[in-house]
């Protein structure tokens, strides 16, 4: 029982993966839906499933917090008003961005290059 005592703490000590969050800059793709993450922390997304195009696209903006690893999306409504969207990064690197939401639903996504 010592044994399976030390491993559980052990386990309960790994640190959390830290992103950087430069990587977060650049067009990512998802089945047919896109995000565009602007260095000025600006953004667009789009579906073209939808029929809908870069050109047309719904802005938002977005922040991260690489402490927390939680990126936040602000999205602006055609129509007046925000939504704000929070998720927690699990993967980052130059070919795929993985983060799933307060629901455990995760999202993945292929850099475009």
């Amino acid at each position: 029982m010592l044994l399976a005592g030390v491993c559980m703490m052990l386990a309960s000590c790994k640190e959390d993966p830290v992103f950087d969050g430069n990587l977060i800059v650049g067009k990512w793709v998802s089945g047919t839906e896109y995000y565009r993450y602007d260095p000025d922390s600006t953004g667009a997304t789009w579906d073209t499933g939808d029929d809908v195009q870069e050109s047309e696209a719904q802005p938002f903006t977005w922040s991260f917090d690489e402490k927390s690893s939680r990126l936040t999306l602000v999205h602006q409504m055609e129509m007046g008003g925000v939504i704000p969207k929070t998720y927690t990064i699990v993967a980052l690197d130059d070919e795929v961005m993985r983060y799933k939401d307060n629901y455990d639903q995760t999202f993945e996504y292929k850099r475009v290059k």
